[in-house]
């Protein structure tokens, strides 16, 4: 019996977030079986024991974060997990509070077994909005932010909607692209972000792309923050040469005073009538061919970029540089 790609859900978020509490709602629903992947910090695990109504499909990883020695762990973990293939519908795995989920998702992406058995369906980050000031404050917490497809503000019934609605805004100041949702006690419904295929370039999702961080701008969309991981999406007019673009990717994630965590858009490539969607984390990169253009159709390309300490005007100076033509 053939089997589709298995699905990954990474759920990450600094420590004290709430992120046991998430998958424990989640794996309440009657409607999904899910295999769990527990990474913790530290010699003796406890959060396998949190965790409710799993047992033996609960692989409990220790020994470190999963970002450094452990990945060889994940790797053989999810190999031996296929043979089970048809005992549950994706894969969560959650790593510890002090994780950069950069390296998981790399090698998710780019193991010749995994890439070809698992689909990554996206990031979720339970973010602490009591304790707000203090992830911002550490690297760790800002990069979980900023690699999420999915933000989900956890603590909500403890602050007013007002200070909500500002811990929504400096959140998405970090990652403008990823929707956030409120929580409270990480209740909330698993339609909002199961089954996004976020890293499926050939998913419809990828049609829209900028659309949210565009939707009230007509130009370029900056957000800043105090801290240096910030995003910047922008559109360009015109037709762009795949060569120079290529040239101009491979400089770019060669940057040492500059890192992009993620990169999508869209592309007007020349000699092509379909739009190209692009996406990348870190080194990894991929592209493939999407909808055709409309004949009445703007081809705009698009651009968002998330990373520490990017240089907005260099981003766009790389991009215009690639450009053949201006214009539709």
């Amino acid at each position: 019996m053939e089997f589709s790609p298995v699905p990954v859900t990474i759920i990450t978020g600094y420590l004290g977030a709430g992120k046991t509490t998430l998958l424990n709602h989640l794996l309440t629903q009657p409607d999904r079986r899910w295999a769990v992947v527990v990474n913790e910090f530290g010699q003796i695990g406890i959060d396998n024991a949190l965790v409710l109504g799993v047992e033996e499909d609960l692989v409990s990883l220790n020994n470190g974060c999963l970002c450094c020695q452990i990945r060889d762990d994940l790797v053989g973990t999810l190999m031996e997990l296929i043979s089970r293939r048809a005992e549950f519908d994706g894969i969560i795995v959650e790593t510890s509070g002090i994780a950069n989920p950069a390296p998981i998702l790399h090698t998710l992406l780019t193991h010749p077994f995994l890439n070809r058995s698992y689909q990554l369906d996206g990031v979720i980050t339970v973010v602490d909005s009591i304790h707000l000031d203090q992830v911002l404050q550490e690297e760790e917490g800002r990069t979980q932010i900023a690699l999420a497809d999915v933000l989900i503000a956890n603590k909500a019934d403890l602050l007013s909607a007002q200070e909500m609605e500002q811990i929504q805004h400096r959140i998405q100041s970090l990652n403008a692209d990823a929707p956030v949702f409120s929580a409270i006690k990480g209740q909330v419904d698993d339609r909002v972000w199961t089954q996004r295929r976020s890293y499926d370039i050939q998913s419809a999702a990828w049609e829209a792309i900028g659309h949210d961080s565009h939707h009230h701008h007509d130009h370029e969309h900056d957000h800043e923050h105090d801290h240096s991981v910030t995003s910047h999406s922008f559109k360009l007019d015109g037709t762009i040469s795949p060569e120079s673009f290529q040239q101009w990717m491979g400089r770019l994630m060669a940057q040492e005073d500059m890192r992009i965590y993620r990169m999508k858009g869209i592309l007007n490539l020349e000699r092509e009538d379909h739009r190209i969607v692009f996406h990348g984390v870190h080194q990894w990169f991929d592209s493939a061919s999407g909808p055709v253009w409309k004949p009445e159709e703007r081809r705009t390309n698009q651009f968002v970029f998330i990373g520490k300490d990017l240089k907005p005007t260099l981003l766009e100076m790389a991009m215009s540089s690639s450009l053949t033509r201006s214009g539709r």
